[in-house]
């Protein structure tokens, strides 16, 4: 079979593995989990990352059917590679988390300060893994021109809950968080700093 023959496979196998890491994702935000409820400081940047997820995944796919790269056996698998981190990452920031876990910027009265698990090397691994899976779907699909112009949605988004959660853990925690701040990187580790519970 000639390579211009194995095209529309090797697309095909590409935009599944991309819808197969969407609706695992949209699964995991279904999830039920025995969490304590507390205020909900902003819900507005939940929508955005969904939002961005979700156009990520159908400009990638659109721009791959429109411009038939093709396949690459190595961006196929450092795109699996990501997908896979980034499960990773958050299942583990999920799990140090606890009953603390939350969707949205929910400080609750009895909260505690997590330095456990992917919080001793990011402040936010959650976010992190948000990255990791944009990437997946770029490496997979090889669609920059979707990648770039997500970035507009999803950059500020981003910053714009890290400032809100930020604010709201250094009024909870004060001084600790500061120190947590000054000693451990937001998103990018730095396995040198790492904080020691």
């Amino acid at each position: 079979m000639s390579s211009a023959s194995m095209a529309p496979v090797a697309t095909g196998v590409a935009v599944a593995s991309a819808l197969v890491i969407y609706f695992a994702r949209i699964a995991e935000l279904r999830t039920k989990r025995e969490t304590v409820a507390g205020p909900v400081r902003e819900q507005t940047t939940l929508r955005l990352f969904v939002l961005a997820g979700s156009a990520m995944l159908v400009g990638s796919i659109v721009e791959q059917l429109r411009f038939a790269r093709p396949f690459s056996i190595g961006l196929f698998v450092a795109g699996w590679a990501f997908a896979a981190a980034s499960f990773a990452i958050r299942r583990s920031a999920i799990r140090a988390l606890g009953r603390f876990w939350s969707l949205h910027v929910e400080i609750r009265a009895q909260h505690e300060l997590v330095k456990e698990g992917p919080f001793g090397f990011v402040r936010h691994p959650v976010y992190t893994s948000m990255i990791f899976e944009l990437l997946a779907f770029a490496l997979l699909l090889q669609s920059m021109y979707t990648a770039v112009g997500v970035l507009f949605v999803f950059v500020p988004t981003l910053v714009w809950r890290i400032v809100t959660e930020e604010r709201a853990l250094v009024a909870k925690f004060g001084e600790a968080y500061e120190e947590y701040r000054r000693t451990t990187p937001s998103l990018v580790p730095a396995p040198w700093k790492r904080v020691r519970a």
